[in-house]
């Protein structure tokens, strides 16, 4: 009597406690590495371990994938920590991973030079979900998932032992399937002494104040280190404008260029006086820029009105799109960028540059191209991009993981 073989039902996510089955084509990224399983992938069947379980990932045909960890409330169901059969997600592999990331940025910066760096930037460094930054001494972690509670006191003790912080702040940025993220009054004080409200960081020969006790941004944002410093490159004698200019570093670094004139727009009047604490602590006078509180598009559509222009307009919108509130509409960076080009270049003359920046990685490479091209043909202009910036070193990305390498940074002539 000739035996059945059972083979895997295709499609079915779950083979065996703990462990999902891939399709073929999820499984072909994940080994090229993606990091993350969405929940759509999983197909029909429900999936209920707790948040943090560690799963296992399979191909059609049984063969191991990776090992991940569950998230039961996010569009991302499984971050996957490990492509070795062998290796558990424990505290010997956030131990390793902290001290390889450490170890790497300690080989390609000047930690002297820079007080603000990435330490670990999720899974670039093989720790999804998680993002740690230096300020001084004092550092800061972002998680981004409930799956990695469990990890955190090894996290925490690995950091200890390779840095030995005056303090960690823990900052939970976990939204959930409906997008909504929860409200935290601040960073929790989780090792170590608690820092002062505000304190100064060096950057290049720069000083910018930060508050690491804050709930979300510290008020420096290291990703885009690099579009600062082509502000500064491109600056010199020329009438600067600062859109969503926040606490004013690129001000700053447009001021340290030697510019003609700085103008910054935010809607947050706070940020304008952390701007001027910016200035001061870097030797500038706090007062040269003119700081005006408004939203974006307002502001724009009055220096049209009264033929103010400028030879350089810099602008870094909001990445998840809801801070402008503009005649009753949220802001979103992938419908409203085209637009937003064409009201900068209405104040921007001919031959002046525009410095656009976009940090979503929603907005593709080339949408973020396309949608240049569309707001200078709705400015009746066209643009040349001379100059690109990347993310800095200190955010490495993963070839197969393109949502990684979220920053697009431009610098472009009008016609």
């Amino acid at each position: 009597m000739r035996r059945t073989v059972r083979r895997p039902v295709r499609g079915a996510p779950i083979v065996r406690k703990n462990t999902v089955r891939l399709s073929g084509d999820v499984a072909s990224r994940i080994r090229s590495g993606h990091p993350w399983v969405y929940r759509e992938a999983l197909g029909p069947r429900p999936m209920s371990p707790e948040p943090g379980t560690s799963i296992e990932l399979v191909d059609e045909d049984g063969e191991f994938v990776g090992r991940g960890l569950y998230d039961s409330d996010s569009t991302i169901a499984l971050r996957v920590f490990t492509r070795s059969p062998e290796r558990m997600i424990d505290g010997t592999l956030i131990r390793d991973r902290v001290r390889g990331a450490i170890a790497l940025r300690k080989k390609i910066l000047d930690f002297e030079k820079l007080g603000c760096v990435r330490l670990i930037n999720a899974e670039a460094d093989g720790l999804p979900g998680i993002v740690v930054e230096r300020y001084g001494d004092y550092l800061v972690v972002q998680l981004f998932t409930t799956a990695v509670a469990n990890l955190r006191e090894d996290l925490y003790n690995a950091l200890e032992a390779e840095l030995k912080p005056i303090a960690i702040y823990e900052q939970r940025r976990y939204r959930s399937l409906g997008g909504e993220a929860p409200r935290q009054p601040g960073a929790d004080l989780v090792r170590g002494t608690p820092a002062p409200v505000e304190f100064e960081v060096s950057e290049d020969d720069l000083k910018i104040v930060v508050d690491v006790t804050a709930p979300l941004s510290t008020g420096l944002f290291a990703d885009l280190r690099e579009g600062r410093r082509a502000v500064r490159q491109w600056a010199k004698n020329r009438r600067v404008l600062n859109l969503f200019s926040y606490t004013g570093a690129i001000s700053l670094y447009a001021q340290a260029g030697d510019a003609a004139e700085v103008v910054a727009v935010d809607v947050a009047a706070k940020a304008h006086a952390r701007a001027r604490k910016n200035f001061a602590a870097s030797g500038f006078d706090p007062e040269k820029p003119e700081h005006i509180v408004g939203d974006v598009f307002k502001v724009l559509a009055r220096f049209v009105e009264r033929s103010r222009t400028f030879d350089m307009v810099v602008l870094d919108p909001p990445a998840f799109a809801s801070a402008a509130a503009r005649g009753g509409k949220p802001w979103s960076a992938v419908r409203d960028y085209a637009e937003l080009i064409a009201a900068s270049l209405e104040v921007l003359v001919p031959g002046g540059l525009l410095i656009a920046a976009s940090s979503t990685h929603k907005m593709s490479a080339s949408d973020f191209e396309l949608a240049l091209a569309d707001g200078a043909q709705m400015a009746r202009t066209q643009l040349q991009i001379i100059d690109r910036r990347p993310l800095p070193p200190d955010f490495p990305t993963l070839p197969g993981f393109p949502e990684g390498n979220y920053l697009k940074v431009a610098v472009a002539v009008r016609g």
